[in-house]
């Protein structure tokens, strides 16, 4: 068993990869928007207060439990820093994370995110903001952000690149921890 931390840019498979490995180990598995944004009608429309955060994913994520916590969240999911066996860096092409992503958000929100629909302008938002992951400064949620972060990180990374199938992922995930896959 482990607590492992996935993170990488929107659109990267932190959540699947999480989902996958979480089910695999039979640990609870939590992505970080599911603490960060209360649940609204449209999404992510409304932030979680900050304490009201952080105790949620104390709660939810105890540090002597096991778990796979996705999202970035390096800075308000601090206190699971110590408790972290093995932290995942995810990437992928941007061409292709972009695409994912745009897949995504048409299979979710449907015509929401069209011209005219409730959710266009926020959905433009929202990938305009995962276009820049790559060239955003180190002020932002970003590269150059997450890259400082795991520097300074007491656990081991492990990198992957999601073009990999996400049985492969896993299993890389397995080896880097010695469990069985």
């Amino acid at each position: 068993m482990a607590r492992i931390r996935i993170l990488g840019a929107a659109g990267s498979g932190t959540s699947t990869l999480g989902s996958a490995l979480a089910q695999r180990l039979a640990v609870p598995h939590v992505d970080s928007d599911s603490l960060y944004w209360l649940p609204t009608d449209p999404p992510y429309s409304t932030m979680r207060p900050p304490d009201q955060r952080l105790a949620l994913l104390l709660e939810t994520l105890p540090a002597t439990g096991h778990w796979v916590f996705c999202g970035a969240a390096t800075e308000w999911a601090a206190a699971l820093e110590p408790h972290c066996d093995l932290i995942v860096f995810l990437r992928l092409d941007h061409a292709l994370r972009m695409a994912r992503l745009r897949r995504r958000e048409a299979a979710r929100f449907g015509a929401r995110i069209l011209p005219g629909g409730d959710m266009a302008a926020t959905s433009a938002g929202f990938i305009a903001w995962a276009e820049a992951y790559d060239t955003t400064g180190s002020m932002s949620r970003g590269l150059l952000t997450h890259e400082a972060w795991l520097a300074d990180q007491p656990a081991p990374v492990l990198h992957l690149d999601t073009k990999e199938p996400v049985g492969d992922l896993v299993a890389a995930v397995l080896d880097r921890l010695g469990t069985a896959a």
